[in-house]
């Protein structure tokens, strides 16, 4: 198995980081593997959810700090970090089919960036989270500095990254880094069952849904129910939204077709 593996089943397309020895840090060919699944997956009609998970008790330690070594220059550094590293968070925010995260083990530094770019995130309860950069004299990397401020507020945000302190599973709770927590024997079933539960669901406005929650981060409200508006539009015209009303009609479960 490679150190990505990407697949598709039953609407789930499920990316594992696979590389246990060093608790899933990415390399080089892992960013570009990762970015690629996220864009295949955004045109893939057979693709209704997207489901980021890593091998083995770990999510990801972020950066393999051996195989980013002889990247010296800081030309070179920022070549990588923009077109390498940043465009898996890119494609992740680009996405707009749901995107969870199931996090086992630690999510540390790009790690947790990463899984913070994603739309929900469920934790085993020995999850472990860290933006761990100013440990290593740096800063945030991969958009934590954008992305935690907006889940857990300005101020506990900096705490986090001003300390790089460790966030365990409870505390990730209660703060809103993730959704639910589970044992680490029933995460991956809890996973597989928010995304089929997600699957199950009408496409054309679920889309849609995450499209106007991701906008109304950065538009006024008014702006926003123009957005509904014109994003309604095309959710009535879909053949889910008769099936929708016909299965209410008829006191039944509808099924779903559109992609």
């Amino acid at each position: 198995m490679a150190d990505l593996d990407y697949k598709v089943e039953n609407g789930i397309g499920t990316i594992l980081l696979n590389r246990p020895h060093r608790k899933n840090a990415f390399t080089l060919d892992m960013l570009d593997h990762w970015a690629a699944a996220l864009r295949a997956a955004r045109t893939d009609p057979e693709v209704r959810v997207v489901l980021v998970t890593g091998a083995d008790g770990a999510f990801c330690a972020g950066v393999d700090l051996d195989d980013f070594a002889e990247i010296t220059t800081t030309l070179g550094r920022q070549e990588v970090l923009q077109n390498r590293v940043h465009r898996v968070a890119a494609a992740a925010l680009e996405l707009d089919k749901p995107l969870i995260a199931a996090v086992d083990g630690v999510a540390v530094g790009a790690g947790m960036d990463m899984a913070l770019a994603c739309d929900i995130r469920l934790a085993s309860t020995r999850a472990r989270f860290s933006e761990g950069y100013v440990r290593v004299g740096l800063i945030p990397g991969d958009g934590g500095a954008h992305l935690l401020p907006r889940i857990v507020g300005q101020a506990r945000a900096l705490e986090l990254l001003w300390t790089g302190r460790f966030v365990e599973a409870q505390e990730a709770l209660d703060l809103g880094i993730v959704l639910a927590l589970h044992s680490p024997d029933e995460l991956a079933d809890a996973a597989a069952d928010l995304c089929r539960r997600l699957t199950a669901g009408p496409p054309v406005a679920i889309r849609a849904i995450k499209r106007l929650v991701r906008n109304g981060e950065r538009v006024d409200f008014m702006t926003s129910l123009s957005m509904v508006a014109s994003e309604q539009a095309v959710v009535q015209s879909t053949k889910d939204s008769a099936e929708a009303v016909q299965a209410f009609r008829e006191k039944r479960a509808p099924i779903f077709i559109d992609a």
